[in-house]
Formats: C-alpha cells, structure tokens, sequence
C-alpha cells in the first residue's frame, strides 16, 4: 500500500495537471456517483490535499473528491484523453484541455459538500498529517502521551496516531529513534521520545522529497559511489534482513509485528 509520501507526491501531479483549467468532463465508474459528473463538469480545481493515505480533491463550487487507493489503487497523469496501456480498472478520469487525471483500481471514492468532509468515517478518526497541515513534534509528543501503552510496532500503523506512516516508515522511524519495536512510549526515555517525535517529520517529508529515500542523505552519496543499489540504499533497515547495519554492522533482523513485516537492529534498537 503506497504511504504518506507516496499519495503527497500523487496529489502533487494531479494538482499541478488540473488546477487552474476548467473541467471538461468527469467520469465515475461507481453508479451512486453518477450523478456528480454533470456537477462537477465545467468546474476548476483550487487544490489537492492529502489526508494521510487518503486524497481530498477540491472543487471551486463548494464540493470534494475523497479517494483512498487502499493496496491497488493508483493514480495516472497523462495528455488529455490518453489512457495508459493496463488491465487496471478505471475508476475515475478527470479531463481538462490539457491533460487527464485517471484513477485505477481504489473503491474507497466518494464525493461531498466541503462542509462534510471533516464527517467522513475514515477523515474523522484519522491523525494529523505531517505532509499537509502544520505539525510540530511538540504536537506528536503531545499524541504519543495519549496512546503510551501502545506497543510502538503496532502505534505507528494506526492512522489514529499520525496519518499516512506505513510499514516500511514504521521499521525506520523506529531505527533513527533507537526504538525496540516490542517498548511502548511509556517505556521510553524522554529523549527517545523526542528524537521519534522528530524522526516522524524528518522521514516522512524526506521520503516526500526524494521519492522514497529514507537513509541518511550523505551516507547514500557515499553508497552510490560505491556502486550500491537503489534497494540497498534507500533505507536503513527496511528489507535489509541479514545485511550489516550502516550505524554498528550488527546483523539486521526481520520479525512479524500487526501481521506486518518489520525490521530492526538489535544492538542499536536494544530493550
């Protein structure tokens, strides 16, 4: 399932192709949506934001596009009317003169008044979103209190706690934190706390940024030099089982945590 970072950088493409041009024509797959596609048609879009792992299209005459991509799901930007050659499901297309938003594959789309969007089940629960509100890690410290007898293996995948973290942000801001995933907040020193609090923004909007790299930016210049994969760089531990930690060359181990794969040093992330 595509994280935070991954739907931030979505709404970016879809933002910078259909903002500011009129809508020529929508399509919705979904029968109980039909009836927004004349409404919508002729509209502009003001902005795209995320919610997490969700995306809030936003129309200028007062209504919003809610989709979440779950596990297929998958966004397309292409020229106007051009479709891309797959046997995903087409969802929704957004065209104007210019160029074609296409979503494959999510069912989780949905369309309200702007007033409503806040009253939406999964907008509701959710937590705050690093990538499109203003989150400070005095706001996350503040989060982490109130959920402190939650194992950090299973915290951090709750969208109730910080929207848009995933499996593979979840083994890594544990590793910068110097977390064991089986402690709790409660568990934890005030410092380790901090140093979570301030990993959660740092690799999210460095993930953001760089497509998915959430490794110490020097030391992957220095990997790549040395003639070291993209899969092998991109992260500290995540999908690193059996390889050399980058901190100590303590062996990286995998184990099974919220039925999730997740990954840690065991001299770096000691109980």
């Amino acid at each position: 399932m595509p994280e935070g970072p991954e739907i931030r950088r979505a709404a970016d493409r879809v933002q910078k192709a259909l903002a500011r041009l009129p809508v020529m024509e929508i399509f919705f797959a979904f029968p109980h949506l039909k009836g927004y596609e004349s409404l919508l048609q002729g509209t502009k879009i003001t902005r795209v934001d995320t919610k997490g792992k969700a995306m809030l299209i936003r129309f200028d005459n007062g209504y919003t596009m809610y989709s979440h991509n779950q596990l297929y799901g998958r966004w397309y930007v292409k020229h106007a009317y051009e479709y891309p050659k797959t046997n995903r499901q087409l969802r929704v297309a957004i065209h104007n003169e210019k160029k074609s938003a296409l979503l494959y594959s999510a069912s989780d789309i949905d369309v309200m008044r702007d007033e409503e969007v806040h009253l939406h089940p999964f907008i509701a629960r959710v937590g705050p979103d690093i990538l499109s509100e203003h989150v400070t890690s005095g706001d996350i410290l503040t989060r982490m209190e109130a959920f402190r007898k939650r194992k950090w293996a299973h915290l951090l995948l709750d969208q109730g706690f910080v929207a848009g973290i995933g499996n593979y942000l979840r083994s890594e801001i544990l590793f910068v934190s110097g977390i064991h995933p089986a402690l709790r907040p409660m568990d934890c020193r005030e410092d380790q706390l901090t140093l979570a609090a301030e990993a959660i923004i740092h690799l999210m909007t460095q993930s953001y940024e760089t497509a998915g790299i959430t490794n110490d930016l020097q030391l992957v210049e220095k990997l790549k030099k040395e003639g070291v994969t993209r899969s092998r760089y991109r992260h500290w531990v995540f999908n690193r089982e059996g390889s050399s930690c980058y901190r100590c060359g303590t062996e990286i181990e995998k184990i099974t945590a919220a039925s999730r794969r997740l990954y840690y040093c065991p001299h770096c992330q000691s109980k």
